[in-house]
């Protein structure tokens, strides 16, 4: 699994729509910054045990995050501050919708294993771990060893297409757990998979790297 690979065939769907944005006036980091407020509501519903909202929250949020690249590309406006702020919106999004979660009290682990509650707060701060871990891998890569250009705004990802449940997986999972009412399942399928997937491409730059 690998949604990543799909975005760019994702995002002419939204042409439009940043069209629609563009018209308003709105510019990129302004909808960064939606993307982050929607984040941030996502999780305070989330807190309130309402993750069916919380979820659609959640979309408005993913899409959102995905409409400001679109907006700088129309009015060739990137910057290199606007594609910092795009990856410190997504990791505060990543970080609280699954604080949100675990902050619910929700049963994780401890509903069905002889195990205190803190066993399921220790799951979500394994998802978070994991999720957070398996995108910051990216940045020291381009810290340490470089890239080669920017395309459209973006870094020539070296990573592009490793690792098999990297953000777009998380809020796929996370968003289908919230609508079922299977949150719980959403956590540890993700406390799983993307510290697995950070392994993955530790495992891809040792081979490539050494």
């Amino acid at each position: 699994m690998n949604i990543t690979a799909l975005r760019p065939r994702f995002k002419q769907y939204l042409e439009p729509v940043a069209r629609g944005f563009v018209r308003c006036g709105v510019t990129p980091n302004q909808c960064s910054f939606l993307a982050l407020v929607a984040g941030i509501a996502a999780a305070a519903l989330f807190v309130e045990r309402q993750f069916l909202v919380g979820s659609i929250l959640l979309v408005l949020s993913a899409l959102f995050d995905l409409i400001d690249g679109s907006i700088a590309r129309q009015t060739n406006s990137h910057t290199n501050f606007g594609a910092v702020f795009d990856w410190i919106v997504d990791k505060y999004v990543d970080a609280l919708v699954l604080l949100g979660v675990g902050l619910s009290g929700i049963t994780i682990v401890s509903g069905f294993l002889p195990v205190p509650p803190v066993a399921d707060f220790a799951v979500v701060g394994l998802a978070m771990t994991g999720s957070l871990m398996n995108t910051f891998i990216k940045p020291v890569v381009y810290a340490e060893i470089g890239y080669r250009e920017k395309v459209e705004g973006k870094i020539d990802d070296p990573l592009e297409g490793v690792g098999f449940f990297g953000r777009p997986e998380t809020f796929l999972v996370l968003i289908l757990g919230g609508v079922t009412g299977f949150i719980w399942v959403s956590v540890i399928i993700i406390a799983v998979c993307t510290n697995l997937s950070a392994i993955q491409r530790i495992l891809y730059l040792y081979r490539a790297l050494k």
